[in-house]
């Protein structure tokens, strides 16, 4: 395996393939003086070393050979860019798999095009943010190594996966501000929520939902538990519990999978800037309007009266005198003159309303694509800190869940501006650390904060302050040290012990996916329970003697994976007694125990990446020569 990075994620990708899947990892990252965040880059590489000496510690305890063939071994070179000879000299000919994980998408592609030349059956995984690009680059490495090799496009070598850390870590990050919802995974257009539940009252049955993922550590209610970080500790949650662990547990809090339909407004068309009628003139202009049309009818009424005369004209006569076009009244009788006299004063009320309203419609045009204030009166929204990357696609959730949001930003340029515009989303612009600033996003009325910004310590300062206006406000922080995310949620749990605190890293939430997909494996998602993470994966039966063949119930492995769903065509029915829904839907939920996987089938299942790495290592074990 390589890996090239310039920051944490490169790191923790490597401790990731070295530490779990006991893979042998060449790691490209730039030298000392250009890296990105220096101090998380170290941290990283320091956790990648411990991981790695606790692997072959572990294999020389046990005397035996490593079942990977590799030891965990690796190496690590430094290169500005990842040019051809770089590549080359990283072993990219001989290697299995490439991960590109630069923050720049140009670099990654430009790298990936190279490396697609050197070996063509080299599996490749890029870093892109950009996700429609991030298509066509995905289907033109695929067409280029299988015209290459000669293979079809199902061939399995020269595959390429692009992911996005930001994708990966927006729906963990946007439902843990959510009320009921901790983690939010999406696949084939589905929203699968998976739910934290307390323990079940006397004389109360739980729902399972979709199913069990997992049993919360006895330690997540304490303040100064592990719930919410990614420290280490001795204690944590069980993950996929069979039926009798289920049962046995109490007074233990439970991880469920929903699968909820998306019911939220759809996106802004490409006109959206235009406003609706109704918001071009404020309240108080549309009412004087109102009153003025009122008066008018009042007069025409009265003049019919008076006059005798016919509505149609009773009515344009009221108009001439009202715009004063008609002729004086001076010989007609005092009822009509009084008439003329009250017309024509409504007319002078009328034309500053006239022209309140062409200013405020001109107003309102000119503001459709500028920023929108946080209305009077907005309460339970979310304030979100930043929109870089990472909030960008967490506002973008957030919006498709059809919850109010706040965005603050210091940098009127920034990557998210313009996603804020066309979502016409509420933006303070200003330095959250400055006074005023959070108050301007009616941070004492918010349901909950997001702090998303790339600083760690902007992001506290911000958290820290909002504590002390709303102390029970539940607030997420973004963190990218481990040892700080640590020490700053035990703290905050400590001192606040009645509201939610709760803190991500991004690489922690990615690092899993991007590995599994080095691996060979489609990760649809990753959900975090307390320090753990539970992957989401579309897996081939064929060629896996654990699913290949036996029951969906025999295929279930307590605490390593989980058969979830069967994808099938449009209009084909899954067969040995699958329920009748397959013929509308592509993944077929609840499939029952007696089910048998074949080898043509393919399956959405849950895995902790201890299960995914047994998995996928049995199957390299097998297919290798000899």
């Amino acid at each position: 395996m390589v890996v090239c990075g310039d920051d944490g994620l490169a790191h923790r990708l490597a401790a990731e393939l070295r530490g779990v899947y006991r893979e042998q990892v060449t790691l490209v990252v730039p030298p000392s003086g250009r890296r990105v965040r220096q101090p998380v880059v170290g941290r990283a590489r320091a956790a990648s070393a411990a991981l790695l000496d606790m692997v072959n510690a572990a294999v020389n305890r046990t005397g035996g050979a490593d079942p990977g063939g590799t030891g965990g071994a690796g190496r690590e070179l430094e290169a500005t860019e990842p040019t051809e000879d770089v590549l080359a000299e990283a072993g990219v000919e001989r290697a299995t798999a490439l991960a590109l994980v630069y923050d720049d998408d140009e670099t990654n592609i430009r790298a990936a095009l190279t490396a697609r030349r050197i070996n063509p059956r080299l599996r490749l995984v890029l870093r892109l943010y950009n996700r429609r690009l991030g298509q066509h680059i995905e289907e033109l490495l695929d067409q280029s190594a299988a015209l290459a090799t000669g293979g079809g496009p199902g061939s399995g070598s020269g595959s390429t996966t692009v992911l996005s850390d930001a994708d990966t870590a927006a729906p963990a990050l946007a439902a843990t501000a959510l009320v009921g919802t901790s983690k939010v995974v999406e696949t084939d257009g589905l929203i699968l929520r998976a739910v934290e539940r307390n323990p079940p009252r006397p004389g109360e049955v739980a729902d399972p939902g979709l199913c069990t993922l997992a049993l919360l550590s006895a330690t997540s209610n304490d303040p100064a538990g592990a719930d919410g970080s990614e420290g280490s500790g001795e204690q944590g949650p069980r993950l996929l519990p069979d039926a009798a662990a289920v049962r046995a547990a109490t007074g233990r809090g439970t991880v469920v999978l929903e699968q909820v339909s998306y019911s939220g407004p759809p996106l802004p068309a490409g006109r959206a800037g235009v406003p609706a009628f109704g918001e071009l003139f404020s309240r108080r202009l549309r009412w004087s309007l109102a009153g003025l049309a009122a008066c008018v009818v009042a007069l025409a009424v009265a003049l019919m009266v008076v006059t005798g005369d016919h509505p149609l004209h009773a009515t344009y006569v009221t108009l001439l005198d009202l715009f004063s076009i008609n002729e004086p009244a001076h010989n007609d009788d005092v009822g009509r003159q009084i008439l003329q006299l009250l017309s024509g004063f409504v007319g002078l009320l009328l034309l500053p309303v006239l022209l309140a309203a062409v200013l405020e419609a001109l107003g309102t045009f000119r503001s459709a694509t500028a920023l929108r204030k946080p209305p009077r009166g907005l309460g339970g929204h979310v304030v979100l800190l930043g929109l870089g990357k990472i909030g960008t696609r967490v506002l973008t959730r957030l919006r498709e869940l059809d919850i109010p949001v706040v965005c603050v930003e210091a940098d009127p340029e920034a990557r998210g501006m313009a996603t804020a515009r066309r979502l016409r989303v509420p933006v303070v612009l200003g330095d959250v650390t400055q006074e005023g600033v959070l108050e301007a996003a009616k941070i004492h009325r918010a349901h909950s904060l997001l702090a998303l910004t790339s600083v760690d310590t902007t992001n506290l300062e911000a958290v820290l302050y909002a504590r002390s206006v709303r102390s029970r406000l539940r607030v997420v922080l973004r963190l990218y040290d481990d040892d700080f995310a640590t020490a700053v949620y035990r703290t905050l749990r400590a001192a606040h012990p009645r509201a939610l605190t709760r803190s991500r890293s991004v690489t922690h939430l990615a690092a899993p996916s991007f590995a599994g997909a080095m691996m060979g494996r489609q990760i649809l998602g990753a959900i975090p329970v307390e320090r753990r993470v539970l992957l989401f994966a579309a897996v081939e039966v064929a060629g896996h003697p654990q699913l290949e063949g036996k029951t969906v119930g025999e295929a279930f492995r307590a605490g390593a994976w989980r058969v979830l769903a069967l994808e099938v065509c449009d209009g084909e029915r899954a067969g040995g007694g699958a329920p009748e829904g397959a013929r509308e839907s592509r993944l077929v939920w609840e499939l029952p125990e007696t089910y048998v996987l074949r080898g043509s089938d393919r399956v959405v299942l849950a895995a902790t990446r201890r299960g995914l790495a047994e998995l996928l290592g049995r199957r390299a074990r097998q297919q290798s020569p000899g």
